[in-house]
């Protein structure tokens, strides 16, 4: 079935999940939306662990809202928690999860939280108890860059992020050196704060270095061996990144970070390779 912009494609494992086709990109496209987002979430960030000993409302941004996969998953694997959940998802068009919503009896990760959605659609804002688990739902449409260097200083800082913007050959102003400078700033750094993603590209974690994380080698989830984690402190991560890596990365020829929102690849500069060395996590 499909819908302008949109349709349900049928994985190889049997699977569905949702494809943009103005973007010519499949959500979650290998092992399908709830399965990624388990392995790259749920289990990477500790949730259910954090959750279980957290007081008082945790706070999740969701960066790449989408068809809400990673979103939903998450909420239904702590549903049982007594725990009050904040989530803010950011994207520029709910139209994926529009068509989502339609069609979510054949993607089957919307069960029990239709409602929620519904809502979340109409109004911008949600709320739900489910189980003994607490959600407050909010969206923000707009612009994420330019969101995050204007958004009021009221929006709570996150205990936990869920990146997943479209690879930076598709969408290089979402994988800046500016913009992880300008999140990492919004972190509380006395709020423990972890942020997975699909990507094990060097680029990716020289940037993340270079605004200021953490980082360390992620799960694996489908065709990836390694994905990556950054985090506001050492101990959200099982592996961080050690001198080994640093070596390699200087010897990549695709490690400069994007300080504009135009894609290319070229090895560290030698001001980078300073600035990586300073690192506190190589110190």
């Amino acid at each position: 079935m499909s819908a302008p912009g949109y349709s349900i494609v049928t994985l190889a494992n049997g699977v569905r999940s949702v494809r943009s086709h103005a973007e010519a990109e499949t959500f979650h496209p290998v092992v399908g939306p709830v399965a990624e987002a388990e392995a790259l979430y749920v289990r990477q960030l500790r949730l259910r662990e954090r959750l279980a000993a957290h007081a008082g409302e945790f706070v999740i941004w969701d960066v790449g809202l989408g068809a809400a996969a990673n979103a939903l998953t998450v909420l239904r694997a702590t549903s049982d928690l007594p725990c009050r959940v904040r989530l803010i998802s950011f994207d520029h068009t709910l139209e994926p999860l529009r068509f989502a919503l339609q069609h979510g009896e054949q993607l089957g990760y919307f069960g029990g939280y239709e409602q929620l959605v519904a809502t979340l659609l109409a109004e911008g804002r949600a709320t739900q108890k489910v189980g003994q688990q607490c959600v407050a739902w909010d969206v923000c449409v707009a612009d994420f860059p330019t969101w995050l260097r204007d958004a009021a200083p009221e929006v709570p800082a996150p205990h936990a992020i869920l990146f997943d913007a479209f690879s930076p050959a598709k969408n290089p102003e979402m994988w800046t050196l500016p913009l992880f400078t300008s999140l990492f700033r919004r972190l509380d750094p006395a709020r423990p704060c972890a942020m997975p993603t699909y990507s094990r590209a060097t680029l990716l974690r020289v940037t993340w270095l270079l605004a200021g994380f953490y980082v360390g080698v992620g799960h694996a989830t489908g065709e990836k061996d390694e994905t990556t984690l950054a985090a506001n402190t050492l101990a959200l991560l099982d592996e961080p990144l050690d001198r080994k890596w640093l070596d390699r990365a200087r010897r990549s020829t695709s490690a400069e970070p994007l300080h504009e929102p135009k894609y290319r690849q070229a090895p560290l500069t030698a001001e980078t390779w300073v600035r990586l060395q300073a690192h506190p996590q190589f110190a």
